[in-house]
């Protein structure tokens, strides 16, 4: 590359000049939004200096060794094929100049806070859409694979891309490594009772003895319950079965059309609190434990609590893993939430709906929360496998993420509105759920509360929250984990890895709380099940059969249910 070929320092300020007005005006046509002057020439200063820089740097580097300044920080753009090629590394730079400024026009946006992080969010897809890596004639890296292989490598890409387009989807790992019941759900066990809604896994005991409470898992509707049974060393399920607890497990059922019409009320009545007396039936027990993983967990607090309407108290303790009770603060995804988009849900699958109730589609789901995260799960593979021809390898976890669910449109329209919207739900009598006044502070069985540190769905702040959402509860345990909502709760006791805070005290603010915390390491797991073992009573013998006289077995776990896709 000829020096003359790089721009000068009056090019770099007049293209500055340029970049700022067509942002300026880009600000101006989005409802009314404006940047303060002062901030808009502060940011117009900035980026001629940093250009100017940046360009001399370059300079200096290439007259040097014929090569430009590697960008450095970013995994784009750190293969040497970027710093090999001047304009490429050029281009790079130049894109994160551009990210950076934008990012702090973001910031600099007068409006409401709403309004602020909905735009913060979409110049962040935007940015990330637009970087060079995404381009085969900008991405140093695939450029040179494509002459490595002499050209195999955006052979194998088109297969990979023509294969994505008919199946529907970007793909994340290998989907045909894994099988459900095969090499990812196969703690063994039987399905021993189904409704419409759920089938009802009965888990094979581990241990000589069991304590004489059993566990129910209630596990996300809006995926699929595997997730706490992925392979035999990640699998909470078998964990918890080898601790000595009988487990059972509620695995929803994928909604098709003929399900379009079920209710937030159905799924709480032949939910959780159908599950609950079929387990105490066939245990025999007059209690038993239960835990709740993220909407899972807001399901069955609302269970817990018409149960207490009631005047019944079943279960012994509640154990809630990232979950939300107080929707204040929903992280990222309360960009999506606002009056006029309920509506609209509402007016297309909702229970009112002109043409009748429908179902949000699981693709729709999975769809957005990759696009939380673009650049790990979308553009990643994106550059992958069409740029480079690489086929991504297995991996449990994302085809977890793939296997996508449906759900009824009524039931999730009550969810996001009175939830996400309004915040009702710990409200005490603020809502009507299956005919009863809902008020969860009356739930007064211990709670064990889990959050992780780097959750973007459920903000572990707000999952503290929940401690005073619960101030009805007799005894309350709240521990942190290091990662994010999955991989902060996967993380095997055997493995040792990452940390976890504790705290006996329980103060109203989180930040008070995890100031005074104890950061230990390795995995949260082993702390929930010595407190779950104070709450399962004496030991018994194990079952040798699975179900009872009533509930006979149905067929073998997982079950059919967990194998239908959206």
């Amino acid at each position: 590359m000829d020096p003359k070929t790089l721009p000068n320092a009056s090019d770099m300020g007049q293209a500055a000049q340029a970049f700022g007005s067509a942002v300026s005006e880009m600000w101006k046509s989005m409802s009314g939004l404006s940047l303060p002057m002062d901030a808009m020439t502060k940011l117009q200063s900035d980026y001629v200096a940093q250009a100017a820089q940046m360009w001399n740097d370059s300079l200096t580097r290439f007259q040097k060794d014929g090569k430009a300044p590697a960008p450095s920080g970013d995994k784009r753009f750190s293969g040497q094929a970027w710093a090999d090629n001047p304009m490429a590394a050029m281009a790079a730079q130049t894109y994160l100049l551009n990210a950076r400024t934008l990012m702090q026009m973001a910031e600099a946006v007068q409006g409401d806070a709403k309004t602020k992080a909905r735009v913060r969010f979409a110049v962040q897809q935007w940015i990330d859409a637009a970087s060079p890596a995404n381009c085969l004639a900008l991405n140093a890296d695939a450029l040179a694979k494509a002459v490595e292989t002499r050209g195999e490598s955006l052979a194998q890409g088109l297969q990979q891309l023509v294969k994505d387009v008919q199946q529907g989807h970007v793909s994340q790992t290998d989907e045909s490594a894994f099988e459900v019941g095969r090499n990812v759900a196969v703690s063994e066990g039987a399905v021993v009772y189904e409704n419409e809604l759920f089938q009802l896994i009965e888990y094979k005991p581990l241990t000589a003895k069991v304590y004489e409470r059993p566990m129910l898992f209630v596990p996300p509707c809006i995926n699929k319950f595997y997730i706490l049974d992925l392979q035999p060393e990640n699998s909470v399920i078998r964990y918890t079965v080898e601790q000595g607890h009988r487990v059972f497990v509620v695995s929803w059922r994928n909604p098709d059309a003929s399900l379009a019409d079920k209710t937030w009320d159905d799924y709480i009545e032949h939910g959780p609190i159908e599950a609950i007396e079929v387990v105490k039936a066939i245990a025999g027990a007059d209690e038993i434990n239960a835990l709740g993983f993220c909407v899972g967990g807001t399901i069955l607090t609302t269970a817990l609590a018409v149960l207490a309407a009631r005047g019944e108290n079943p279960v012994k303790s509640m154990t809630l893993l990232t979950t939300l009770l107080d929707f204040d603060d929903t992280g990222v995804l309360d960009v999506f939430v606002d009056e006029a988009s309920v509506q609209l849900r509402e007016m297309t699958i909702g229970a009112d709906a002109p043409t009748g109730p429908g179902l949000l589609k699981g693709k729709d789901l999975a769809t957005t929360f990759s696009f939380l995260r673009p650049n790990d799960l979308v553009w990643n593979y994106v550059v992958g496998n069409y740029l480079k021809g690489e086929a991504p390898p297995p991996f449990d976890l994302l085809y977890w993420n793939g296997d996508s669910t449906n759900l009824p449109g009524p039931m999730y329209c009550w969810y996001l509105r009175h939830t996400y919207l309004q915040n009702e739900l710990k409200q005490p009598g603020k809502l009507t759920v299956c005919g009863v006044p809902l008020d969860v502070t009356k739930i007064t069985n211990p709670v064990f509360i889990y959050a992780s540190r780097e959750d973007h769905i459920v903000p572990w702040k707000a999952a503290y929250a929940s401690t005073g959402v619960l101030k009805g509860a007799k005894d309350q345990t709240f521990v942190l984990g290091a990662s994010g909502h999955i991989a902060g709760v996967i993380n095997p006791a055997s493995k040792n890895k990452r940390s976890h805070w504790t705290n006996a005290k329980r103060p109203a603010d989180a930040d008070d709380w995890f100031a005074t915390a104890t950061e230990k390491p390795g995995s949260w797991w082993p702390v929930w099940s010595g407190w779950l073992n104070g709450h399962g009573g004496k030991q018994v013998a194990a079952p040798k059969t699975y179900g009872s006289r009533q509930y006979k077995v149905i067929e073998p776990a997982p079950g059919r249910y967990v194998r239908a896709k959206a």
